[in-house]
């Protein structure tokens, strides 16, 4: 788990490697150019992995996820945390309702986790609440679309096949009115006061080549997972 997200190996290491192209980009963007160490909050942390290696660059970070399990929640941060107790905090928490007072961090990044929102505009808001003027709220590795009819298309895949992937946990899974992917459209319109800047990442070429086999077969065209950006006022 150390090596995230520069996994090589097992059954997720397509996937991680795309995921490392965004870390890349991120560590480019925003942490290097910065003068000093930031107040990193990581939302949707999972086991922690980004604040590990933010913690490292010497950032001050803070993870929050809602979950605390050793499977991929909270709880499995104790593998980075076991040597150095001290090098990130966890906090348990919703993105609608964030634990911490105002203007609190310099860099808001929503780690894989911003489409798991239920109300974006009330989350965005609430992000933004906690950061200071000036700072920045980034957006890593959720899907987005250009047209809305591709993102809708991909929901609908998704739960015509959940019975086959998930079986009696399907129901389960998809309970959740989760806004399931993002648009520039609706991210622009979610908050207003908020100007996005989206910073394409290159990925390896299969994944880079999918808007070609889609057109090619006549298929709706895949998502990007770009890093997308926007100054607090």
């Amino acid at each position: 788990m150390k090596s995230l997200p520069y996994l090589k190996n097992g059954p997720l290491a397509s996937q991680w490697r795309v995921r490392a192209r965004s870390y890349d980009a991120f560590v480019r963007h925003l942490l290097r150019p910065a003068q000093g160490a930031l107040d990193i909050l990581d939302l949707g942390a999972g086991n922690g992995w980004l604040c590990h290696r933010v913690a490292k660059l010497g950032h001050r970070a803070v993870a929050l996820d809602m979950r605390e399990d050793t499977v991929d929640g909270l709880g499995a941060a104790r593998t980075f945390l076991k040597d150095t107790p001290d090098l990130f905090e966890c906090v348990a928490g919703y993105f609608e309702e964030l634990p911490f007072p105002s203007s609190r961090f310099d860099l808001m990044v929503f780690n894989a986790s911003l489409h798991y929102s239920r109300d974006l505009q009330s989350v965005l808001a609430e992000a933004v609440r906690v950061t200071r003027p000036g700072g920045t709220l980034a957006i890593l590795d959720s899907p987005f679309y250009r047209r809305t009819e591709d993102g809708d298309a991909m929901v609908a895949e998704k739960r015509a096949g959940a019975s086959a992937a998930f079986g009696d946990r399907a129901d389960v899974l998809l309970a959740e009115p989760f806004i399931e992917y993002l648009t520039p459209a609706r991210l622009s319109a979610a908050l207003p006061s908020l100007t996005w800047q989206r910073r394409r990442v290159l990925y390896p070429l299969w994944y880079e080549l999918r808007p070609l086999l889609a057109r090619f077969k006549g298929a709706r065209l895949p998502s990007r997972f770009d890093l997308w950006t926007a100054r607090r006022p």
